[in-house]
């Protein structure tokens, strides 16, 4: 069955800690969307469910690749603290991460992130370095690049937004599962933009089992947007690992229409996914709407039990 999580030999589950069931994420067919949108009835389309991950999203993967690559290259040692830049989820994972593997850990934050992700991050024993708002994530990194620069001997800085550890974890963990467990009928593949790592690193090795595989990049359609996570490339700092290049198709959707998706999804899929993942699935549904057959594949990077403070949820 193509909802049926398949494990791959690459990220299979291992005994030990809690990093060990990072991965494996299972598929889901997004069989009430198709309907409720009129798709062919040769297009099928499917979601990644990555709430599934320990840390609660996409952002497990790659925090622990970036870990285990430190630690691999001398730069994580005994006695460093992990420090990063985020708007929640990566915060989330490397707290988790370096509970579970008994490093401390600095996050710089923005004093825009929901409070439910504040709240993981300390529930971790993480500390919160609390960056300007009105700056975002671009805030968050200035303030990390400036610490880690002053302090080198103290910080293992991943820098997730220029690490190619990060695309690495996709290439070698969901791009496979995702093959598996499409039985290698994927035809599209959709991603939200943040760091880029999951659209760099899943498309990279998806176009490797299939050239024809299109790949769909999704921003919000102003610099001014509610998509926590996400990007507007235009008018932000660029991530190091982000290809512009890489993608066939590039879409732009606007917050309400995202967050519209994601109450959609809880509503016709019993699937709580939060904003992104309305922006991935929306996106995936204008493409398909285009076709007579296909098969896409979009990432729900995390649950929507991290925005229920939110007040979109309760519109009609």
């Amino acid at each position: 069955m193509l909802n049926t999580l398949v494990p791959t030999t690459e990220c299979a589950p291992q005994e030990g800690d809690i990093t060990a069931q990072i991965g494996n994420t299972p598929l889901l067919r997004l069989a009430q969307i198709e309907r409720h949108y009129n798709l062919h009835p040769n297009v099928e389309l499917y979601a990644k469910a990555e709430w599934f991950n320990p840390g609660g999203s996409v952002k497990d993967r790659a925090a622990l690749y970036m870990v285990r690559d430190g630690e691999r290259r001398g730069l994580l040692v005994p006695g460093k603290t992990i420090l990063e830049a985020s708007s929640g989820n990566t915060g989330i994972a490397l707290a988790m991460i370096g509970a579970a593997l008994g490093y401390p850990v600095e996050i710089c934050l923005p004093a825009t992130a929901s409070p439910e992700r504040r709240r993981l991050i300390k529930l971790y024993g993480a500390a919160i370095i609390e960056t300007s708002g009105a700056d975002g994530t671009d805030g968050a990194i200035v303030e990390a690049h400036r610490r880690h620069s002053q302090a080198p001997e103290r910080y293992f800085y991943p820098d997730q937004y220029n690490n190619p550890a990060n695309w690495q974890a996709h290439y070698h963990g969901t791009a496979p599962e995702i093959w598996q467990q499409s039985e290698g009928r994927v035809t599209h593949f959709v991603a939200a933009v943040g760091t880029g790592g999951t659209l760099v690193g899943t498309a990279k090795r998806l176009q490797q089992y299939n050239p024809l595989i299109e790949i769909v990049e999704v921003q919000p359609n102003s610099a001014f947007h509610g998509l926590e996570g996400m990007k507007h490339m235009a008018s932000a700092l660029a991530p190091g690992i982000y290809d512009p290049d890489l993608a066939d198709i590039h879409m732009e959707v606007g917050t309400e229409e995202a967050q519209a998706m994601a109450r959609a999804l809880a509503r016709l899929e019993g699937v709580l996914a939060g904003p992104s993942g309305g922006a991935g699935v929306l996106a995936a549904v204008r493409v398909a709407q285009t076709l007579t057959s296909g098969v896409l594949v979009t990432v729900l990077p995390d649950g929507g039990s991290r925005y229920l403070g939110d007040s979109f949820w309760d519109e009609a």
